[in-house]
C-alpha cells in the first residue's frame, strides 16, 4: 500500500502525558510534558524537553531537579490545564486539587494523585532549537501501593495510564503481551499422576 511523504515533524506517538513537578515544597510548580522518555537503563536515565520561555525552565535550570509524574485518564482535564496555564501567575496545584508530597531523594515535591513518580537529578542540559533537553538520572521511584501486586511488582495495567498522540489524549488499553513473549518457550505440561 503506498504511503504519503510528509516533511519531518514531531510525530512520534504515543508519548506519556506526564506532569513534571519542579520548585520546592513551599513553592511547587507543575507543567505538562510530552517530550520525555528513557535514554539508558544503567544508570537509569531520562530526559524532558522544555521551551526556554516556559516558567518552569529556569526553575529546573537553577535547582537541577524535577520529578516526572505519570498521569491517569481520570486526570485528563487537569493534565491539559497544566499544559496551557503558566505557573508564573497560577497556582496549578491549587487549581487542579493536587497534593504536593515530599520526594525521598530530591527537594522537588511529587504529586500524590499520580500512581508513579520518577525522582530525577539533572546531569546535563542542551539547547536543541525550540527546546532545552534536560538529561537526568532517575534517583528514585515512588509507586502507589494500590498498584503493587502480591509478587511485589508494579501492575501498570491497573493504573489507567494516559498517553498523548499528536494533540489528543488517550487511555492506554489492554495488555497484548510482555517483552520477549514472541520467542518464549511454552511451559511443558506435567503429566497427571494417578
Amino acid at each position: 500500500m503506498p504511503k504519503q511523504f510528509w516533511k519531518g515533524s514531531a510525530l512520534l506517538a504515543p508519548v506519556p502525558a506526564a506532569l513534571v513537578t519542579c520548585g520546592t515544597a513551599d513553592s511547587p510548580n507543575v507543567l505538562t510534558i510530552g517530550w520525555t522518555g528513557i535514554t539508558c537503563t544503567r544508570p537509569p536515565m531520562t530526559y524532558i524537553s522544555v521551551r526556554p520561555e516556559r516558567y518552569s525552565h529556569d526553575i529546573i535550570m537553577k535547582s537541577g531537579e524535577f520529578a516526572i509524574n505519570l498521569t491517569t485518564s481520570e486526570m485528563c482535564r487537569e493534565t491539559d490545564l497544566c499544559g496551557v496555564k503558566s505557573g508564573k501567575d497560577t497556582d496549578k496545584f491549587a487549581l487542579c486539587g493536587f497534593h504536593a508530597v515530599p520526594a525521598h531523594e530530591i527537594a522537588v515535591p511529587i504529586i500524590e494523585e499520580c500512581p508513579v513518580s520518577l525522582e530525577c537529578r539533572v546531569t546535563e542540559h542542551k539547547l536543541l532549537g525550540s527546546h532545552t533537553m534536560f538529561l537526568a538520572e532517575i534517583v528514585g521511584i515512588d509507586a502507589d501501593e494500590r498498584f503493587i501486586n502480591e509478587k511485589g511488582r508494579l501492575d501498570l495495567a491497573k493504573c489507567g495510564l494516559m498517553a498523548y498522540a499528536h494533540g489528543e489524549y488517550f487511555e492506554l488499553g489492554k495488555r497484548l503481551g510482555s517483552f520477549g513473549f514472541s520467542v518464549r518457550k511454552k511451559k511443558k505440561k506435567r503429566p497427571v499422576r494417578k
